[in-house]
């Protein structure tokens, strides 16, 4: 089973277009957004398991240059 969650992202301003470009590239990232309102960009992801979610999460997404900041929701199947 495939472990998703949403990525909410603030970042430097001026920058939403270009983290979410590139986090868009990053393997595992199905989608990345700039929005409006509390948060920069919206992203995402899926993974194997909550491990290989977690790398994803801290050693490809929050090295992208720009980003302040990162909530990561697990999607939960109730």
């Amino acid at each position: 089973m495939v472990v998703q969650a949403y990525i909410l992202v603030q970042t430097n301003v001026g920058k939403a277009a270009e983290v979410a470009a590139k986090i868009g590239a990053i393997q595992g990232v199905t989608l990345a957004e700039d929005v409006t309102g509390p948060y920069d960009v919206i992203v995402r992801a899926e993974a194997a398991n909550v491990d290989e979610l977690g790398q994803l999460v801290v050693a490809k997404v929050q090295t992208v240059e720009g980003i302040t900041r990162t909530v990561t929701c697990p999607v939960v199947h109730i």
